[in-house]
């Protein structure tokens, strides 16, 4: 029963209904007293008076599940939030730092506190930290708890995930912001990076293929390129670059077939070496269109 109210309880946050239908469900509840679902009754009902502009009743349910549920985070950040809107700053200040004892990782208790620290020494004079109400003092048990969900959810699989790829879209458009900037040297270190946490990544192998020849390190080039086309044996630019790392090694004229560049290879070098061809024996252009972004 209780996890049928609760699902009606999200239902209706997600459609915004009016903060009265949880009389009902708190009614249903009733039949068993269970202080955390309660707790999560009063406190998403507060979220819904908020949002209503009913602060004095906001505060009010957060008070309760407080007591049912001391130093929850939520009732905590929700009450900050109406007294603020009621401009009862000292109580703001003490409920946002009591906040942060239990999980100093919330951003906005650090910049609600910020901006009341400044309201309350216009409003109080030097001596205002002397007219706030006490902090209270946040048991370990309670931060330890908070410190165990927060390394649960770092340990997650998705998150995880999430992070691998964050930080790997940051290095690639690192790297190629490097190219852009000839700076190629640096642009290898970042590619580098992203193969650590993506190994199969073709674009990566063709992107620090170009830094390669540019850098006249034609037989890392010519790997790099290998890779790529075991990954994608059709990647044109992958051919392209393996051409040009075969002519960086002097694989040229008539020792071509003998020496093992494939027929494709040859067609890619033929192009780039055709007589007023734009791309000819350089990458002038090869750092904005050749770079996989």
């Amino acid at each position: 029963r209780g996890c049928y109210v609760r699902t009606q309880m999200y239902t209706s946050l997600k459609f915004r209904k009016k903060p009265d239908v949880f009389f009902f469900f708190f009614f249903l509840f009733f039949y068993h007293q269970v202080p955390e679902d309660l707790c999560i009754l009063y406190s998403n009902r507060a979220a819904c008076y908020l949002k209503d502009g009913n602060s004095q009743d906001c505060i009010q349910d957060c008070t309760r599940a407080l007591e049912l549920q001391p130093f929850s985070l939520k009732p905590l950040l929700r009450r900050a939030l109406a007294y603020e809107s009621l401009e009862r700053y000292r109580k703001a200040y003490v409920d946002y730092k009591t906040v942060l004892q239990i999980d100093i990782s919330v951003q906005a208790a650090h910049d609600s506190v910020n901006r009341i620290t400044k309201l309350l020494i216009e409003q109080d004079g030097p001596e205002w930290r002397e007219k706030l109400p006490e902090i209270p003092l946040v048991p370990l048990s309670a931060q330890q708890h908070r410190r165990e969900e927060r390394e649960n959810i770092k340990n997650s699989p998705v998150s995880k995930s999430r992070r691998t790829e964050v930080l790997f879209t940051s290095l690639k458009q690192e790297g190629n912001d490097y190219v852009k900037k000839s700076q190629y040297q640096e642009a290898v270190g970042k590619y580098s990076e992203c193969l650590k946490l993506k190994p199969e990544e073709c674009a990566i192998y063709t992107n620090r293929a170009l830094c390669y020849v540019k850098l006249e390190r034609f037989a890392e080039a010519k790997q790099d390129c290998d890779a790529a086309l075991k990954l994608e044996p059709t990647n044109k630019k992958a051919f392209y670059r393996r051409a040009m790392a075969n002519k960086g090694l002097k694989v040229r004229g008539a020792g071509h077939k003998q020496r093992g560049l494939s027929g494709r290879d040859e067609n890619c070098l033929k192009f780039a070496i055709l007589p007023g061809n734009p791309i000819s024996n350089h990458f002038q252009v090869c750092d904005v269109l050749f770079v996989n972004v």
